[in-house]
């Protein structure tokens, strides 16, 4: 089979950009990101854009940075956005690199997703927005019996937009062209992830992050959406309402990211058991993975 993308895949803190800038760069490849967050504009330290990885390669990337805050993305935009970039990408002879952890968004394009354009109409949106939040919770419960993310019962707009995402996902069907991706996983011991997850959570406070968070508030971005956003965000915000000290919002947010990343695991084996093929590699076999990709018969533009 010929491969028309490569998508490298993992939980936060593995060094999936990295690896995936340097496979760019020797693939003739550009990237287009699969990160929920990474869309939005003015959130960088937070989200870990690392933009200097793909500017010090001069790699093309794609999806980052194309939305104000106040806007809403969402799946069906993430998939429309996907299929438009890919195709403009391969009529540039270029290898496609889909390179993130959101695991909606990344099964959107391996799984083929057909999200029907209704179910994030404004309408549909503005019907659900009037409901109270107990009967969006009922609605949501009844779409998702075995629903595990409490969060998504917290707050109206994220209620929301899991009743959306939640209504498309059980009315996709197969389109007719499907993408034929080669799947790389990128993984490491879990005492070795919290390691990273909790020095580069140091490192993203040194460079300014919590400024970051008061510059997005004073530019008319408000507390539930930052709380919305989740996360560092969420936990920031908290901080700035003064409802948690800082050593206790530091300790809280970093063990929601530890349990993030073992959410993403629980996620990407969920699609392995549906079919989805994904090679594993430790963070630290770049040569392997390399070898991996140019033994494959894909549509590859020349080595560089």
């Amino acid at each position: 089979m010929d491969y028309d993308l490569v998508t490298i895949l993992g939980p936060t803190a593995t060094g999936k950009t990295q690896i995936a800038v340097q496979l760019a760069s020797e693939f003739n490849g550009e990237i287009i990101s699969a990160d929920s967050r990474q869309v939005y504009k003015r959130m960088d330290i937070g989200t870990g854009k690392d933009l200097e990885e793909y500017e010090n390669r001069n790699i093309a990337f794609h999806l980052i940075n194309i939305v104000d805050p106040t806007e809403e993305y969402n799946l069906f935009r993430f998939r429309n956005d996907f299929i438009k970039t890919h195709r403009e990408i391969k009529n540039r002879n270029k290898l496609p690199f889909l390179v993130g952890g959101t695991g909606m968004y990344l099964s959107s394009v391996l799984q083929n997703y057909h999200l029907p354009k209704i179910e994030y109409s404004e309408k549909e949106y503005e019907s659900l927005k009037i409901l109270p939040v107990d009967e969006l919770k009922e609605l949501l419960i009844n779409l998702d019996p075995k629903l595990h993310n409490t969060t998504d019962l917290i707050h109206k707009e994220r209620i929301i937009n899991a009743i959306l995402v939640e209504k498309a996902h059980q009315t996709s069907e197969t389109v007719s062209k499907k993408i034929s991706s080669l799947n790389i996983g990128i993984r490491a011991d879990r005492e070795e992830i919290k390691r990273r997850i909790t020095e580069r959570l140091k490192k993203r406070f040194d460079e300014g992050m919590i400024e970051e968070v008061e510059k997005l508030l004073s530019s008319g971005i408000t507390h539930d959406k930052l709380k919305f956003l989740g996360l560092e965000y969420k936990y920031i915000s908290l901080y700035l309402e003064e409802k948690i000290k800082f050593e206790e919002m530091f300790e809280e947010l970093n063990r929601a990211i530890h349990k993030f990343a073992k959410r993403q695991m629980t996620w990407f084996r969920k699609m392995e058991r549906e079919g989805v093929e994904i090679s594993w590699f430790d963070t630290r076999e770049y040569k392997d993975i390399k070898s991996f990709i140019a033994e494959k018969p894909g549509n590859y533009a020349s080595l560089s």
